[in-house]
């Protein structure tokens, strides 16, 4: 192992801001794995963002230029546009206004607590389990789960009846 310092390029960025998704990412990841520190993009999205995008995955994000990042930015926003497969985006028939997109960010906290909402007003099944603060998915119950619900048991003290 040399002691002598990796060099930089003067472009180099220890931060990137993407000003549209409202997040940052760390600038000596790799492009793959720096987009997967946005909420919403997952690494199988963000593989398919950089293939579209034509950047090589195996350089740091903090290297690429103002284009680029834009570019990738752009194609997050709207990945079906640009090509990315209906089956990848986190959003299909959206019940708004029925179209398949990709929510990120804060966005993605709104539309899942809407949702939730939608489940409690309608009194679905999953509706009800969380109401009640139970398991959703199908989980067992009998043992695990007891998180919250008894503070403990009080004991008499000696001599008293």
């Amino acid at each position: 192992m040399s002691s002598v310092p990796a060099i930089r390029p003067k472009n180099y960025r220890e931060k990137v801001f993407f000003r549209k998704l409202r997040s940052q990412v760390d600038g000596s990841s790799k492009v793959e794995h720096a987009l997967t520190q946005i909420r919403g993009v997952g690494r199988r999205f963000a593989q398919a963002v950089v293939m579209v995008a034509n950047v090589d995955p195996n350089i740091r994000i903090g290297v690429l230029g103002e284009k680029d990042l834009n570019n990738i930015e752009e194609i997050i926003l709207d990945p079906i546009k640009y090509g990315v497969p209906n089956w990848m985006v986190n959003r299909k028939n959206d019940l708004r206004d029925g179209g398949d997109k990709h929510v990120i960010g804060n966005q993605l906290d709104i539309t899942v607590k809407r949702d939730i909402d939608r489940m409690k007003r309608i009194k679905s099944y999953k509706g009800v389990r969380h109401h009640f603060r139970l398991k959703v998915r199908g989980q067992r119950t009998k043992s695990t789960g007891r998180h919250g619900l008894v503070i403990g048991v009080v004991r008499k003290k000696r001599g008293q009846k």
